[in-house]
């Protein structure tokens, strides 16, 4: 990822820890994919944290999977599990 801005920076940073969704409003949001403890679409997909916190996200369940697949795969984290 080339950093030509702050906004490129601050994205950057949250490239490498957090995966982003977009909130119903259309503002981008970073979550950690360790703090999520379970999904619910009902109609909208609705993230519960391990804090309690709930964020509804405009992605479907098999996008948020896919962003927390190719997270671990940035990480290495497939690595460690086979």
């Amino acid at each position: 990822m080339e950093i030509s801005s702050l906004d490129d920076f601050f994205i950057s940073v949250h490239y490498d820890r957090m995966i982003e969704v977009t909130r119903l409003d259309g503002k981008k949001y970073w979550i950690n994919p360790h703090q999520i403890e379970n999904m619910e679409n009902n109609p909208d997909l609705t993230l519960t944290l391990l804090s309690g916190k709930k964020v509804v996200v405009r992605e479907t369940p098999q996008e948020v999977v896919d962003k927390i697949i190719a997270y671990r795969k940035r990480i290495g984290g497939f690595s460690q599990e086979l």
